[in-house]
């Protein structure tokens, strides 16, 4: 096959829908060979599937990685296949709930602390050797909410604050072995989970959302795979460090809320996740309703 991307390697966490399922397709069809990773077995099946149906290569990786035994596995079974690894694609992440910061649920906080920043650390810190080897690259999922305030949106853009400044890092430490890291900042985008948390409580959100977009309107998960594609090809050989927003305009205005959210949007926290108690006293999310949880 051929493309931008062909005879690489690709690893893409939270591959199983949404954007991640996007870049996956879009990788294979550039022509890479693509690891299809995430929480959830049959989501990430359900892609591989489809990218072997359409003539691309394709294996799953399911497991909890922001684990660290967990992410070596999955680079691990990249390797067994592949025999190399040239792109790491951090995508995984999760939005829990939309609050004000005094109602912002502890579970749900820590629940995106460890899967928005934990997995990015330990996929990057056990890809880097290999991707040493390759002159390869990583491309994370950063957001526009991590590069400016947005009203009840802080815990989560928090954690995206920190893959922008961590990645960049990475990008200084990494040049002198070929190795470059860039970020895509997705902005409002049109998902099957924007559908699912879009109902009548939040009719006025979604409503708000768009309004703020300079060009009106959401972005599609292909238009984030296409730039994910570009910055993972040696078209961008020269690119690193660098955090393109695919957001139709939304980090040069107000942003997609305007000045703050109407008081009655701000009352109660919003997409809370259910969460079990465990033995240890700690608290996690059911594996059925993570899944629905994947949002990049």
């Amino acid at each position: 096959m051929t493309g931008r991307l062909a005879g690489k390697v690709a690893i893409i966490t939270g591959g199983g829908a949404g954007i991640g399922e996007a870049i996956a397709k879009k990788f294979a069809k550039e022509g890479a060979a693509v690891v299809v990773a995430g929480f959830a077995e049959d989501p990430v099946c359900e892609v591989a599937e489809e990218i072997i149906r359409t003539g691309g290569r394709a294996i799953t990786f399911t497991g909890d990685l922001s684990n660290p035994q967990t992410a070596e596995a999955c680079v691990q079974a990249a390797l067994a296949e592949y025999q190399e690894l040239h792109i790491l694609v951090n995508n995984a992440g999760v939005f829990p709930a939309t609050s004000t910061i005094d109602k912002y649920p502890t579970e749900a906080f820590e629940y995106m602390i460890k899967n928005n920043i934990y997995s990015n650390f330990m996929m990057t810190r056990a890809a880097i050797p290999h991707l040493q080897k390759t002159r390869g690259n990583i491309v994370s999922a950063g957001s526009e909410a991590g590069h400016m305030g947005e009203p009840q949106n802080t815990p989560y853009g928090g954690t995206k604050g920190f893959i922008h400044a961590f990645q960049k890092g990475v990008a200084v430490e990494q040049a002198k072995f070929g190795v470059r890291s860039n970020i895509v900042g997705p902005g409002p985008i049109d998902t099957a989970w924007t559908h699912k948390e879009t109902g009548p409580m939040n009719a006025k959100m979604e409503k708000l959302t768009v309004q703020g977009v300079p060009m009106g309107r959401r972005g599609t998960t292909e238009e984030v795979a296409n730039v994910y594609a570009f910055l993972a090809s040696d078209e961008a050989s020269y690119v690193t460090g660098a955090i393109y927003f695919v957001d139709g305009g939304v980090t040069v205005s107000k942003g997609p809320h305007g000045d703050e959210v109407p008081s009655d949007l701000a009352k109660e926290p919003i997409g809370v996740l259910p969460v079990e108690h465990t033995k240890d006293g700690n608290t996690e999310v059911r594996p059925q309703d993570a899944a629905s949880m994947i949002t990049d």
